[in-house]
């Protein structure tokens, strides 16, 4: 009589050792234009093969690995974008995130996780010099180039939800702009916002560049550390976006006193964050989240909205509010003086 229960599989456990796999024929399929050659009509490993300039039988290959693991459909010999990857892997949709991979996929991200067990012994990072938190590292470059497509959806949403009626005065700090989109979405929204957005100095060339084409001189910049310059007053709206889960609670709250102190009188706090229930394993995205933070920073998390209410309640703000934000993954937390 067996002890094993009768449900029991080695199959997930064969399917994660060899999850690898899935991340390169993804990166591949990206490079290769695949996606966008689908969507321009090209549906046969021949004719794919000949406008991606492969051998017929990788192409054939990939796209039938494509088919499994949910990126394709097949019909026949041909092949079909799913609605995900005909909004997000065809370069030609507004919604195009594939430069992602150019990033996430970058050994400055990746090398954090050759070694877990290491990084779960200590309790963080095992990259030297803080991983991603070293003063001007230039991985915050190539995130705010890679990442600004997949960043455009997000910051309109946030700020039709933010500011609804865009027709007041707004001035907007946006710490940690990076490639600056969700500063630049409120003042393309609201002709009367002014930006102030605070990063490193390289970084903010980034950008600067992004909102000379957008919003021209309603657009500032702070060079430095978030932590250590002068923000100035009397800020309407402060942005945090996909910041605070670098950090510890301890951290987290010094910046947002110093935020705190930054805004007007009926100031908001903006918060971007991947945020888990309650149980911290659901949801899915959300929640896998902080192994991210385990192997890339020394303490950062993803904070549940129990543990983000506290964070600024200790930092000084009245209270603040969860909305979901989808169809991405994160919510905001709007958290008022």
């Amino acid at each position: 009589m067996s002890n094993h229960p009768p449900e029991a599989s080695p199959a997930p456990i064969f399917d994660t050792i060899n999850a690898y796999q899935r991340t390169a024929a993804l990166k591949a399929a990206i490079e290769l234009d695949l996606f966008t050659a689908i969507g321009e009509g090209r549906e046969t490993a021949q004719t794919l093969s000949e406008r991606c300039n492969t051998s017929e039988r990788g192409m054939r290959i990939i796209c039938d690995y494509m088919v499994v693991i949910g990126f394709l459909t097949k019909r026949g010999q041909h092949y079909g974008l799913t609605p995900d990857s005909a909004m997000f892997l065809d370069r030609r949709s507004p919604g195009y995130m594939g430069s992602a991979t150019e990033f996430l996929l970058s050994p400055m991200v990746t090398d954090g996780f050759k070694d877990v067990a290491a990084a779960v012994r200590r309790g963080g990072t095992v990259l030297p010099e803080d991983g991603s938190l070293a003063p001007e590292h230039p991985m915050w470059v190539k995130f705010a180039r890679a990442m600004a497509p997949m960043m455009s959806l997000p910051a309109r949403l946030m700020a039709e939800l933010v500011d609804k009626e865009a027709n007041q005065k707004l001035k907007v700090l946006d710490i940690a702009a990076g490639h600056g989109l969700f500063g630049i979405a409120f003042a393309q929204r609201n002709p009367k916002a002014e930006i102030i957005a605070v990063d490193w100095p390289n970084v903010l060339e980034v950008a600067k560049e992004n909102a000379r084409k957008a919003v021209g001189s309603r657009y500032s910049t702070i060079s430095g550390s978030g932590f250590e310059v002068d923000y100035g007053s009397d800020f309407d709206i402060a942005l945090l976006t996909n910041f605070l889960h670098h950090f510890d609670v301890t951290t987290c709250e010094k910046l947002l006193k110093k935020v705190h102190a930054a805004l007007a009188k009926d100031g908001r706090a903006v918060t971007l964050e991947f945020v888990p229930n309650e149980d911290r394993v659901s949801p899915p995205g959300p929640a896998a989240f902080s192994m991210m933070m385990l192997g890339g920073t020394p303490a950062g998390d993803a904070y549940t909205f129990s543990e983000l209410d506290r964070m600024f309640g200790n930092a000084g703000f009245s209270h603040s509010e969860l909305h979901p934000l989808p169809p991405t993954l994160e919510q905001l937390i709007i958290s008022r003086k």
